[in-house]
């Protein structure tokens, strides 16, 4: 039978069915060959017989894989922010995206929190990214929003990512009220958000559409990217790229730069052309030492 891991406890595979949930245990050949089962797999498995639990025999072709957090086959990564507690990084949520641009899936910046935010800074982050990913401004708490973020992730396999404290959590109790995923609030004394999520888990939200929870997406290292590639993960970039003087422009102070002078005349914005140099020269640092 054919079916997707919707969860992975102490050796247990959880293969959901159509409407069945299987209790499943991995083949010994998959350790030896040192191939893990991730939530989100498509993968070939017997049923229980009896007592026996049931076998994951096949890890079905993914479309891409993660190791922190442990899950596979995302067509669609929302990129979560707070609008305020805590106080938007927007250098964090850059490296997401980066992240989500590698991953060759679809992209929603979420902003959350909008109740407890001025309207003047949720305007102001919605200008920065509008005009390369949709924007999805929300309170998951009154539920503002919620119906727009439904429908931007209708019919795929989607992923909460984002730092600890912006609801991630809360968003998807607000999609699915049984999940029960547990919620922490922000740390008095770091003013960052809690971890709450323990273990990675796939909700079916109806109508075809899945949604990861995960406990490890809450940072990442952009340094894995390198010099050539950066510049194609900012999508207002790429118009411009190859236009540029030099073949290998990379956009920081070189003259006749076709993506600096799109920043200089409004068509690239200034935080996210700041945020590609910051990135650029930490790649660029690394490659040295």
């Amino acid at each position: 039978m054919e079916g997707t891991i919707v969860k992975g406890i102490a050796g247990f595979y959880y293969v959901k069915q159509e409407e069945q949930l299987h209790q499943c245990r991995a083949r010994g050949v998959f350790k030896k060959e040192g191939i893990t089962p991730t939530v989100g797999d498509r993968v070939l498995f017997e049923p229980e017989c009896g007592e026996d639990d049931g076998l994951v025999r096949e890890i079905l072709p993914r479309k891409n894989h993660f190791i922190r957090p442990p899950i596979a086959n995302v067509d669609c990564f929302i990129i979560v922010m707070a609008a305020a507690h805590p106080k938007p990084n927007l250098a964090v949520a850059d490296k997401f995206l980066v992240m989500a641009e590698k991953s060759d899936t679809d992209i929603v910046f979420c902003l959350n929190k909008i109740d407890v935010a001025k309207p003047a800074e949720v305007e102001e982050i919605k200008e920065i990214y509008k005009g390369a990913y949709p924007v999805v401004c929300l309170s998951a708490a009154s539920g503002e929003g919620l119906e727009e973020l439904r429908e931007r992730i209708c019919g795929k396999q989607a992923a909460l990512a984002g730092p600890s404290g912006v609801g991630k959590s809360t968003i998807l109790n607000a999609l699915k009220p049984e999940a029960g995923a547990e919620t922490g609030g922000i740390s008095h004394k770091t003013k960052r958000g809690k971890h709450t999520t323990r273990h990675c888990e796939l909700f079916d939200l109806g109508g075809d559409t899945m949604l990861f929870d995960t406990p490890g997406f809450t940072s990442f290292e952009i340094l894995e990217s390198d010099e050539e590639e950066l510049q194609h993960l900012y999508p207002e970039l790429r118009p411009f790229i190859g236009s540029c003087r030099y073949d290998n422009c990379r956009h920081l102070k070189e003259p006749g730069c076709a993506v600096r002078q799109a920043a200089e005349d409004g068509h690239i914005h200034a935080k996210r052309y700041d945020s590609y140099k910051t990135q650029m020269q930490e790649i660029q640092a690394k490659a040295r030492y």
